[in-house]
């Protein structure tokens, strides 16, 4: 699981207002695990948390969502991420009963987590699912360098990279084991001074819904709802407290086409072709050898007994033809 997305922290200002924002736009459920600590459910499952941010977190920056990575060893990928010129902002240290992680951040400045789970879990390998985040995005400074990092600390491997047209710039999409996880982009002009940071986008069945519910909440729509290669629908928003997120519509999947019905012809072409015996060979002979049905009918017209009157014709050459030597059968 080295590598996989396996968590994700909403870390905000209003824990009240998260809790009725999100659920109206993404389907989200929730648990409660701990008196102060509830967590975001999608069909039932835990995959994220709502964190309230300290007065000392809202000097420093603004509420924002925070993915943890999978890793084999929270301490030999903390030193890494620092060999590599990242950072190490808080940890590595453990969370009781849980496991053990740190927060960091990449040469460009942007963070994220990497978590080692005490427990047996799995991550998330790449495969869509309905209210989870299917799609993990970098807007960073320069892509090369940014995926030359990630990829020294998580092993992602760099799966295309296509050229979005003039002034757009390359997105490059990112994955492992042959699964994608998501894309990295350069900033442009109308990004303005925003640093490099991850937005993650959830999956919903009804994108043009799930906006419309984003404003009647109380947040707003940034970019889109577009069509992105692959039939994919998306949108940039952001929730009342002014944190950025995505949605992510699947492409429908085309209907399946009825069983087409064979033309009566064909149908019965065997029942024609049984019936379809020459009408000098009697049936007895036709049923009594395999090969002689499949020949044509003139070769089996061949073989009906002579006449009587070819029979004397052929008589001064009947015998001899009955009975020749060996040495001219051979």
């Amino acid at each position: 699981m080295h590598g996989q997305f396996a968590w994700y922290d909403l870390v905000t200002s209003d824990v009240a207002a998260a809790r009725k924002f999100y659920p109206a736009v993404t389907r989200w459920g929730t648990q409660q695990w701990q008196p102060d600590y509830m967590m975001w459910t999608a069909q039932g499952a835990p995959f994220a948390d709502i964190t309230q941010m300290s007065s000392e977190q809202m000097a420093a920056t603004p509420p924002h969502w925070l993915g943890y990575v999978t890793v084999d060893d929270v301490d030999s990928s903390a030193a890494r991420v620092q060999l590599l010129g990242g950072e190490v902002k808080v940890g590595p240290e453990d969370i009781p009963e849980v496991g053990r992680y740190a927060i960091i951040q990449d040469p460009q400045g942007a963070m994220i987590a990497i978590f080692k789970s005490q427990n047996a879990g799995e991550g998330w390998d790449g495969t869509p699912a309905l209210g989870r985040f299917s799609w993990h995005e970098l807007m960073t400074t320069d892509i090369h360098a940014a995926f030359r990092f990630y990829s020294g600390v998580f092993g992602w491997e760099n799966m295309e990279e296509m050229d979005m047209g003039p002034g757009l710039g390359t997105y490059l999409e990112y994955g492992k084991g042959g699964k994608m996880f998501g894309g990295v982009f350069a900033r442009r002009p109308e990004h303005g001074d925003m640093p490099p940071n991850w937005i993650f986008y959830v999956n919903v069945a009804d994108l043009d819904g799930a906006l419309k519910a984003t404003t009647r909440g109380g947040g707003s729509v940034k970019m889109g709802p577009m069509e992105v290669p692959g039939g994919s629908r998306v949108a940039t928003c952001s929730d009342p407290q002014g944190t950025l997120f995505a949605l992510h519509q699947s492409p429908a999947k085309p209907a399946a086409r009825p069983a087409a019905k064979k033309p009566a012809r064909k149908a019965t072409k065997k029942s024609v072709a049984r019936k379809a015996a020459p009408k000098r060979v009697s049936a007895k002979k036709a049923a009594g050898s395999k090969s002689a049905r499949k020949k044509p009918a003139k070769k089996t017209a061949k073989r009906v007994k002579p006449t009587k009157r070819a029979t004397k014709k052929a008589g001064a050459t009947r015998g001899a033809r009955g009975k020749r030597p060996r040495s001219q059968r051979r």
